[in-house]
């Protein structure tokens, strides 16, 4: 598969346009870095690309313009860290192959988008990454959805979260299991003398990871059934 050359100069423009007037300084819809520490971290992540739309920045009000980066590499300064503002890097691959090797080479995101007719192509992407979440043909909606689970893996997060989900991640599960005084000569074979007869139930059941417990039901089982065919040939003949 071969991509088209990117071209950045016209659409993101019109769109931007369409979307905060041709100042978006002056849009009430556009919003602002939360201090000046944060500005001046975003900014900092436009060195060493160059800007293909946008750009402008106001520290006295924390502005910073929709800005889309190119002749971005992966050694750029906004390819280090999470961005949190409105940079866009674009970085151009020969293919989908490339794209997924650029993908796991690092570590794994938060979320990646993946644009595409093709189911196909969806879910190759699929089982060839790892990431907190995927979401194919559109942008962060997958938060909104409770069913769903939202957290990374790896240096992207940890855990998942949501509904039922937000319940077992930060709920302790505690294990309890609650045994009867009874039938202790079962457990004989765990005591010593350790004689070559409990050494081999004990292999066995080690081994075929059989469930003790089952066992007991399955004998008690046994047992009755045993007693209810006794009954129904004494009282049937």
């Amino acid at each position: 598969m071969t991509l088209k050359p990117l071209n950045v100069s016209l659409r993101p423009s019109v769109v931007l346009q369409e979307f905060y007037t041709d100042s978006p300084k002056t849009c009430e819809d556009y919003g602002r870095i939360i201090n000046r520490q944060h500005f001046k971290r975003i900014v900092g992540l436009m060195e060493g690309s160059t800007v293909a739309v946008g750009g402008d920045h106001d520290e006295s009000q924390c502005y910073i313009a929709p800005t889309v980066l190119q002749d971005v590499t992966s050694d750029s300064r906004v390819m280090q860290e999470e961005i949190f503002g409105p940079l866009l890097p674009i970085v151009t691959v020969g293919g989908v192959d490339e794209a997924i090797q650029f993908i796991n080479q690092r570590e794994k995101p938060l979320v990646i988008y993946v644009f595409s007719n093709s189911s196909k192509l969806i879910k190759r992407v699929i089982a060839e990454t790892s990431s907190g979440a995927l979401l194919a043909n559109d942008c962060l909606v997958h938060f909104t959805v409770s069913a769903l689970p939202f957290g990374g893996v790896g240096h992207s997060g940890m855990g998942c979260y949501h509904g039922r989900h937000t319940f077992d991640q930060l709920s302790h599960l505690r294990s309890c299991l609650i045994k009867k005084l009874k039938m202790e000569g079962v457990n004989s074979m765990r005591y010593p003398p350790h004689t070559a007869r409990k050494l081999g139930w004990a292999r066995f059941l080690l081994l075929k990871h059989v469930d003790v417990y089952c066992m007991r039901r399955m004998t008690l089982l046994a047992m009755a059934l045993g007693l209810a065919a006794l009954v129904v040939q004494r009282f049937w003949r």
